[in-house]
């Protein structure tokens, strides 16, 4: 018995928890976010590839973290194909003999500090609509994929391998089945990868490939070991032999190398070495010679690792670097691109050459797509992709806000969240330079700091852009100040006259960073070990503060007390004072005890608004070759820590943010997705709402007057998911019912905050504004599988303004009111368009009543409709006036439209007897003395579209629709020409009324 009773029991119990609401995304799918951009300054470029049959028109764009976009129109426009997968590529490549075909290899290889990792290659068979993943879901980072023109089945892909530490998942992989299967045929070590492979166009069989030894740690770089050298294969990858003949003496570093197409024997490298050079073979790549060069052709070749050559001129190279290079002699001599159009931005990764067309060259820098037309000479810049790599995000306080970023290599930049015509690539403002990071507004509303790598920062007025360097010096008392390659510039939480920067030390300024005090001993761990930046680097001396450490990374003031700061560090460090800086205690230990690895980066710190001792943060060990997702919670002021993980989390962990409204909403921002639970981090689930699911999240804000989730990624631009508040009202007792009208803000009369904002710069990326009216916002536990919803709007006295049709969706689901009552009838016969038709009357201010009616059932809600009492040119005794009036107009305007109905009604009958209307004067006579007060009445004859008549209707629906969009005062001859034109009407209905008593008088008609 007793066992029946446990069996029962859980029964129960499994059906309660069946029963409940699961949350996911697919609760908020209305709850669509705003890509922002901005395509102004666009985002790194890693791959390029175009469709030769349709002559170039088709390109494929890979990105450093904006995933794969393609261009049916050669760049003119281009839309986003990869958003369900991971937004780091490293490569793409079509197959020519089957275009609809395309490969991608995920996880960007220009190895850099901020490079972020890929999870395999996908596969596409019809254009990119649809991906397949296969295989090789360990490399992290693919360079190249190659197929052989020959046979599309055989497909070779370069896989450097793992970044910050060692992999046997590295090498040189083929498949001979298009992708089904995979075998890896050159390897050298865990610690060496493959870098490049070539293909002879002619002899499919005949391979080189590059391989190349290297590793970042947190505190250093080393390209270069003697694993990296150039291998040639006569077989097709089955058997290798090294190339050394005339190339330097090693380590070798990474290998960048092409053959020219019209002639496979003409080859190029350069080769990275303690005298990085260029070198040339004529034989095949058996022989190789050293050839002069100018700075650009041998700079930073672990990032600037391509090289192409002509089609069709075996004599044409191109080297895309830190400027675009040309050589029309074999190499010998190079000359650089002008700088006439658009000068491409420095630092490039990707070129396609059109084969068809060699005139017609793309190529892919840190700063976007350019597209030449006269062979590398000038350039044009592609202004439509919004693939700009953020890593911070702030707003001020203004209407409408602004938001505030830093850009990878692209500077720091301001936008306002909505504009005129919504917010197109003129709308941002560059407010800084070098490589943006933190770029924070300051209080006051005219002053914005920012910074760029290595703790230069800067304090920039805004109207005039002129700018005052701030960054804290050394004294005497410090040791040599450490900056971190993103170092934090933040103002308080709670007193934002509080400026906090951070080196080793935390310095604090309360006068716009004219004056520092260092509030701080040295927070870090001092680890002398891992301050050797002099000599990172490898083969390339590369020292540009990206290998900085044991610096201050994030910096957190409390929203409760100013006295309260946290401080996270680059090298595992979590400390907090709660005496303005007096004293500091470190509690990394406690965060160690829950399981987070004790070295971890403290990427975000949240403190609660709700708790004092309420206190969140991320933490990210990636840079060890760990990319777990580190999240922890502490509930008493640190003492002790939570670990909080799903099994939803991908990616290593950059931001943790509480709702403003809701302290058991939270969003969590990582390498690989946008996350959020609802109960405090019990559940967690992957936010999607247009953004891309695997996204580059570094940076969350919640702006307090709007409620807008703002999200910066590294790739994709800045998102703003409107008003978040269904989200932070979605309690379980709202989960649990059937139906819920959520409460409604106060909705403001007006025609909106802005009217025309003119047309778009052509070929530019522009993004719409949020809506100027919140939504009626309501939820269904389940989709509503039959009947159907519709949303009534009552006055006061209980009279219908308005029904709308509802949605039916599971979860939120919103309905937009224009805050007007119910359009007028329109009466046919007009030759024209009559507008009035599509307006109404704006509502008065007070309170209404919305019904939302499911079946048989209906759910109430008020909502309160307000004056706007920003806009001065409309007093309330006006927005009466005009009201008023235009119900004036529409009594008038629906009479006129029921003695139209009537007059066609009548010329109907007369007509009703065709051999009695042709034989029959007076019928005739009548009629058309119907249709003469017809045509004064609306207009009956169109030449054309732009030679039409505008008789009485046409006037008073003009007037009408003026009225309905008005928003200051009426004039004195728009209220005088509503007597006029109402007269005017009331002439001809005269003549109606008579000639209709005349036609039944005389039995005309029937009746």
């Amino acid at each position: 018995m007793k066992k029946l009773f446990i069996f029962i029991f859980l029964l129960l119990v499994s059906g309660l928890v069946n029963a409940q609401t699961k949350v996911s995304s697919s609760l908020f799918g209305v709850m669509e976010a705003r890509a922002l951009g901005s395509a102004t300054m666009s985002g790194r470029i890693t791959a390029l590839d175009g469709i030769v049959a349709d002559e170039g028109k088709t390109i494929y764009i890979g990105t450093a973290g904006g995933g794969v976009w393609k261009s049916t129109s050669a760049g003119a426009s281009s839309k986003p194909v990869f958003d369900k997968y991971c937004q780091s590529i490293g490569a793409l490549a079509i197959d020519q003999k089957n275009p609809q075909t395309i490969y991608v290899g995920t996880g960007e290889s220009n190895m850099r500090n901020s490079v972020s990792i890929g999870d395999g290659m996908y596969k596409s068979t019809d254009g990119g609509d649809n991906w397949k993943k296969i295989g090789l879901d360990s490399t992290e980072h693919i360079s190249k994929i190659v197929i052989n023109p020959l046979n599309s089945n055989e497909i070779y892909v370069t896989a450097p391998g793992a970044l910050w530490s060692d992999s046997k998942h590295r090498g040189l992989y083929k498949s001979s089945d298009a992708g089904a299967t995979w075998q890896k045929i050159l390897y050298i070590d865990e610690k060496t990868g493959c870098a490049d492979l070539l293909m002879d166009p002619m002899h499919p069989e005949i391979l080189f490939a590059s391989t190349w030894q290297f590793r970042r740690t947190p505190y250093s770089f080393n390209s270069g070991g003697n694993g990296s050298g150039l291998y040639k294969s006569e077989d097709s990858g089955k058997t290798w032999r090294e190339i050394k003949n005339g190339l330097p003496v090693k380590p070798f570093g990474r290998i960048a190398m092409c053959l020219a197409p019209s002639d496979p024997k003409q080859m190029f490298a350069i080769v990275e070495s303690n005298n990085t050079g260029l070198y040339i073979s004529s034989d095949g790549g058996e022989n190789w010679k050293s050839q002069s060069a100018s700075f650009n052709i041998v700079s930073r070749p672990f990032y600037f690792s391509t090289i192409a050559v002509d089609p069709k001129d075996p004599k044409r190279v191109y080297r895309p670097a830190l400027n675009f290079s040309f050589s029309t002699d074999g190499g010998y001599s190079f000359a650089d691109a002008s700088y006439e159009g658009a000068p491409i931005h420095p630092d490039m990764h990707a070129i396609w050459i059109n084969p068809a067309s060699p005139n017609v060259i793309y190529v892919g820098s840190d700063g976007g797509v350019y597209v030449s037309l006269d062979r590398g000479v000038t350039w044009q810049y592609i202004h439509n992709l919004p693939v700009s790599q953020f890593y911070h995000v702030a707003y001020d306080l203004k209407e409408p806000y602004n938001v505030y970023g830093g850009l990878q290599d692209n500077g720091s930049w301001m936008a306002p969240s909505a504009a005129p015509g919504g917010i197109g690539n003129a709308r941002w403002e560059n407010v800084g330079g070098g490589d943006g990071f933190w770029t924070v507004p300051d209080v006051d509303g005219k002053t914005v700091y920012s910074e760029y790598q290595g703790g230069s920062m800067s304090r920039t007025t805004i109207s005039t852009m002129k700018s005052e360097f701030i960054q804290p010096q050394k004294t005497v008392a410090d040791e040599k100040l450490r900056w971190n390659w993103n170092t934090p510039i933040v103002t308080g939480a709670s007193n934002p006259g509080n400026l906090y920067v951070g080196a080793q030390y935390l310095y604090k300024s309360t006068d716009q960073g004219r004056n520092w005090k260092r509030i701080s001993p040295d927070l870090t761990t001092n680890d002398k070990l891992k301050q050797k930046q002099e000599d990172s680097g490898g083969l390339s001396a590369d020292n540009t503060s990206a290998e900085n450490h044991c610096t201050i990374f994030t910096i957190s003031e409390s929203p409760l007390d100013e006295k309260v700061i946290w401080v996270g560090t680059d090298d595992g460090n979590l400390q907090y004072t709660i005496d303005a800086g007096t004293t500091w205690t470190n509690v990394s230990a406690n965060v160690a005890a829950c399981g987070i690895p004790s070295q971890s980066w403290v990427s975000s710190i949240e403190l609660s608004k709700f708790d004092k001792n309420l206190v969140y943060a991320t933490f990210e060990n990636h840079m060890y070759g760990d990319h777990s997702t580190y999240l922890a919670k502490s509930t008493d002021g640190g003492k002790t820590w939570n670990r909080m993980n799903s099994s939803v989390f991908t990616g290593f962990a950059h931001k943790i943010k509480q709702d403003t409204e809701n302290r058991d909403l939270l969003f969590l921002g990582t390498e690989m997705g946008l996350f959020a639970t609802l109960d405090g981090g019990s559940n967690w689930f992957r936010m999607k709402n247009k953004i891309p699911e695997y996204s580059l999240v570094r940076d969350l804000q919640i702006h307090p007057r709007t409620h807008d989730l703002i999200v910066a990624t590294h790739g994709r631009g800045i998102f703003i998911l409107d008003d978040i508040r269904p989200i932070s009202s979605l309690s379980k007792d709202v989960l649990d019912k059937d139906v819920y009208v959520f409460p409604s803000p106060d909705l403001v009369l007006s025609q909106g905050k802005f009217g025309y904002g003119g047309p778009y710069v052509q070929g530019e990326w522009a993004v719409g504004n949020p809506p100027f009216t919140p939504p009626i916002t309501y939820y269904f536990k389940n989709r509503l599988s039959t009947g159907k919803v519709s949303i009534d709007i009552l006055d006061e006295k209980g009279k219908l303004i308005q029904t709308m049709p509802g949605t039916i969706l599971k979860g939120i689901n919103k309905v937009y009111w224009n805050l007007r009552e119910t359009p007028p009838k329109v009466a046919a016969g007009s030759t024209k368009v009559d507008y009035a038709g599509f307006t109404a009357p704006m509502v008065l201010p007070g309170t209404y009543t919305v019904n939302v009616n499911v079946n048989d059932k209906i759910y109430t809600s008020k909502v309160n409709c307000i004056h706007d009492e920003s806009n001065k040119n409309l007093s309330l005794a006006d927005r009466k006036l005009v009201y008023d009036k235009t119900q004036e107009l529409l009594v008038v305007y629906n009479s006129l439209n029921s003695t139209l109905d009537s007059i066609m009604l009548l010329q109907k009958q007369l007509q009703s007897d065709s051999v009695a209307f042709a034989k029959n004067k007076k019928l005739k006579a009548k009629y058309d003395d119907l249709q003469k007060v017809k045509a004064d009445l609306t207009a009956t004859k169109q030449k054309s579209v732009f030679a039409d008549e505008k008789k009485i209707r046409e006037e008073i629906s003009s007037l009408y629709s003026n009225f309905c969009g008005m928003e200051s005062a009426p004039n004195s001859t728009q209220i005088e020409s509503i007597k006029f034109w109402s007269d005017e009407y009331y002439k001809q209905q005269i003549l109606f009324h008579k000639l209709a008593t005349e036609i039944k008088s005389k039995k005309l008609i029937k009746t």
